[in-house]
């Protein structure tokens, strides 16, 4: 199976700094806030721009931008490779949310087949972003019948 690509994983707005690029697909936040809660001073949502990566490391930037389990930040470093998948795939499923899933993924959309490293899939069958998670699942009152315990 092939790894994603960097066209495959740059999706969304680019955030650039010396040594990495972060992107930022807003269709496929969930608002888990790993990324506010691992870098404040590079992932601010009240500062303009939000995303701020010269405000750390490049590979600082990199590791917690890996932390994010919906995809919807990815990282390109300067001179290397893409985000490398887990050599393992997970499928997690959260309490009353979405299917969280890493590894060296093949999604099949509606726009054609994409490939990822990290995604939030919808389980509720209502989201106007499938396969994807887009939070509906709050709004219509969808249960997975499962104990809390994870924020989804």
């Amino acid at each position: 199976m092939t790894t994603p690509t960097t066209e495959d994983l740059a999706q969304g707005k680019a955030y650039t700094a010396p040594g990495i690029t972060v992107y930022y697909d807003a269709r496929r936040c969930l608002h888990v806030a790993s990324c506010v809660r691992g870098l404040p001073g590079v992932f601010d949502p009240q500062a303009r721009p939000w995303i701020r990566p010269a405000h750390a490391g490049a590979e600082a930037v990199a590791a917690v931008v890996r932390t994010c389990p919906t995809g919807a930040l990815h990282y390109v470093l300067d001179g290397q490779e893409t985000e490398m998948p887990d050599e393992i795939t997970t499928i997690t499923p959260s309490p009353d949310g979405p299917l969280m899933i890493r590894g060296n993924l093949v999604i099949d959309t509606p726009a054609g087949e994409k490939r990822d490293v990290r995604a939030a899939l919808c389980r509720c069958g209502q989201s106007g972003n499938k396969p994807y998670c887009d939070g509906t699942h709050k709004t219509v009152g969808w249960t997975s019948g499962e104990e809390t315990g994870q924020a989804g």
